[in-house]
């Protein structure tokens, strides 16, 4: 799919416009990230997903997770008409990626880690980058989606 790139594509997208980026690891998809995801598309121009890779989601999640394998992640975010391109990285948090493309507005959405959101935040202002929180969107979390599941096939929570 030509919205998949890699490190070689991102001078090729910038073109002169807001290059915004987003994170996560994207396992189940679900409403939550979709309108988060529009939100952020709305901030600039380009709208640039980076999805932890399968390594990296084991490394924050353990090792149950992901759920679905990269490259179907991947191909699921590419097919939302609010994304426009998707990359992977398989280090443990986004600040390598965040410091190699420099976007100019990184967007930050759902549950996460406040730790982590500071060390984003300082990264992308120390270049002149603006950094974004969005709120939770209330009701959807895959890790809720999860518990359901095991819920319902009678599993242990």
């Amino acid at each position: 799919m030509e919205k998949i790139i890699s490190w070689e594509n991102i001078a090729k997208i910038r073109k002169n416009k807001i290059l915004v980026t987003t994170n996560g690891s994207f396992d189940i998809l679900h409403v939550g990230h979709l309108r988060i995801l529009q939100q952020a598309k709305k901030c600039g121009d380009i709208l640039l997903v980076l999805v932890n890779s399968d390594v990296s989601v084991k490394l924050n999640k353990g090792d149950s997770r992901p759920i679905i394998p990269l490259a179907e992640r991947m191909e699921m975010l590419a097919g939302l008409a609010c994304v426009d391109y998707v990359m992977s990285f398989d280090e443990k948090e986004v600040l390598f990626a965040l410091e190699k493309i420099k976007p100019d507005i990184h967007v930050k959405g759902g549950t996460f880690i406040p730790a982590c959101i500071e060390k984003e935040k300082k990264l992308v202002e120390c270049y002149g980058g603006k950094h974004i929180c969005l709120s939770i969107v209330e009701g959807y979390s895959t890790t809720n989606i999860i518990e359901k599941i095991k819920l319902i096939v009678g599993m242990p929570v």
